[in-house]
């Protein structure tokens, strides 16, 4: 049986239903989030970790086909709750990056969704808006930093372009990966801030939080910005990934069904 989570931002609970059992987590009861809700496929592990590496850092973009339907179902989750009628954002990236990476994982995930989605839910009127929301300065990569480094390095860092184009409209985020929510409510103020009606939130996979005896809770997503810089072919990881054929993988990508 899945273990229950927080119904405002997808969390894993710590506390099983029962007596006194609280249906947010710890995080949203002291700060609720400026979204309204948000929903992940999976959590960022295994296969789902494997595939948005190779998306992100090989440049495999075959692999937004599969992805991106994975997305589409997230999304789902939202239909019948969510407005019907909803600007697509996807979280940004800042021009340093973007020129560094080439292209906007997120943005390319969207899309995908967006195809599958106008087919299984035609009536779901969503607008992909990908200029709508910029980083305006550039931040830290969040893997590896604490919930509180995490806060403070998006703090400010996002900018509606133009605020009438959300104001009084409905928007949902869109990211590759979930971890503490820091990014997520850091664009959905400034969307807030700048006018729009609600904000809702959707990624592909969430970190999975881990309890450790005697102290606090991480997540796992501590792996560097780029999975193989600094790492030796020794590496258990980078020995497999390395050594795996892309190509081979590619169809698999494209299907993903994991």
């Amino acid at each position: 049986m899945a273990p229950p989570v927080c119904l405002r931002c997808g969390d894993a609970l710590a506390a099983a239903p029962g007596p006194g059992f609280s249906a947010l987590c710890r995080a949203c009861r002291l700060a609720p989030p400026p979204f309204v809700r948000a929903v992940s496929y999976g959590v960022y592990q295994g296969r789902m970790r494997e595939a948005i590496h190779a998306l992100k850092y090989d440049r495999l973009h075959p692999a937004s086909t599969g992805l991106g339907r994975m997305l589409a179902q997230a999304m789902a989750q939202l239909a019948g709750e969510a407005p019907e009628e909803m600007l697509v954002i996807p979280v940004p990236l800042h021009p340093s990056k973007y020129a560094q990476r080439g292209f906007n994982q997120s943005r390319s995930l969207a899309a995908a969704a967006l195809g599958f989605l106008r087919k299984s839910h035609p009536q779901w009127r969503l607008t992909l808006a990908s200029s709508t929301l910029l980083r305006q300065r550039a931040t830290e990569s969040q893997a590896g930093l604490t919930p509180r480094q995490r806060r403070q390095n998006v703090r400010g860092a996002f900018l509606v372009s133009d605020p009438a184009r959300v104001t009084a409209q409905h928007v949902l985020i869109i990211d590759d990966i979930l971890t503490t929510g820091a990014t997520a409510r850091a664009a959905a103020q400034a969307l807030v801030e700048a006018g729009a009606a609600s904000v809702w939130v959707a990624t592909l996979a969430r970190a999975q939080r881990v309890e450790r005896l005697g102290s606090t809770s991480f997540y796992r997503d501590m792996e560097e910005e780029d999975p193989l810089a600094g790492a030796s072919a020794a590496d258990p990881y980078v020995a497999g990934f390395s050594t795996r054929s892309l190509s081979t993988d590619r169809s698999a990508l494209e299907e993903a069904s994991f």
